[in-house]
């Protein structure tokens, strides 16, 4: 049930998005390279996953296209910055937290695939969902906590032209530490906003994030062109805050 309500809230907010973008492309509007920052400052590693909506391709971290799936060390030292691909690009990224890698076999040291998560493969998870590409270069993006939260995560745009409005979004808080003991994950997180007493509270600590299908954030968003689109896994707690008054460039 919590999944499908994710879904809808990514519908809402880039189906109409998404079919500008088409409309651009298919007009030969040009297109520019926009790039996707990843930056860990928790005390632990993550092991991002950026999924792309179906139709749209993933964004490569190397020559091979090999999508990012690998280890950020924590406190700061872990930052990776890839490319979206041209064109209209929509999906998601996650966090997961305490993976186990496994060796594939192939004799390189740094060669791994992903095993279990203890978060972030499944509910509860906190997810960026973010979109760029869109006409005269829209961008869109939010945070979700529909499906409940795991780790802290904030997006914020940058190298956009001066007058639109490109605020930080998202959660800074540590809601997996304030988490109602009835909706604790069985392995970490805080359980997702399946009523609306449980959107309430996730509401309540974090403004700036979604927690239904119809629910949008409390500073409004009217992005273009921007150079670049930071997602911060544990950001600073004023981080969000921090940012609303200079979201106009």
């Amino acid at each position: 049930m919590a999944m499908s309500s994710s879904l809808a809230v990514e519908a809402v907010m880039m189906a109409l998005l998404l079919a500008l973008a088409v409309v651009a492309a298919a007009a030969g509007q040009p297109t520019k390279t926009v790039n996707l920052t990843l930056h860990n400052l928790c005390p632990y590693p993550v092991w991002p996953l950026v999924t792309a909506n179906a139709g749209v391709p993933s964004v490569p971290t190397d020559a091979d296209g090999e999508p990012v799936g690998g280890r950020l060390d924590g406190n700061g030292s872990g930052l990776a910055t890839l490319a979206f691909p041209l064109g209209p690009w929509l999906g998601r990224v996650v966090a997961r937290t305490g993976c186990a890698p496994v060796d594939d076999g192939d004799g390189e040291d740094d060669a791994v695939v992903v095993g279990r998560c203890a978060t972030g493969d499944a509910p509860p998870v906190t997810v960026a969902q973010v979109s760029v590409g869109g006409p005269e270069g829209r961008a869109a993006y939010s945070v979700s906590l529909v499906d409940g939260f795991n780790v802290a995560i904030v997006v914020t745009p940058h190298g956009f032209p001066e007058g639109h409005r490109c605020p930080t979004l998202g959660c800074a808080a540590n809601l997996a530490a304030e988490c109602p003991v009835g909706a604790r994950g069985p392995r970490g997180g805080c359980g997702g906003a399946s009523s609306s007493e449980a959107a309430a509270w996730f509401k309540a600590r974090c403004p700036d994030t979604r927690t239904n299908a119809t629910d949008v954030e409390a500073t409004p968003q009217d992005c273009v062109a921007p150079g670049e689109i930071k997602v911060v896994f544990c950001p600073n707690p004023d981080s969000v805050a921090g940012h609303h008054a200079s979201s106009l460039a």
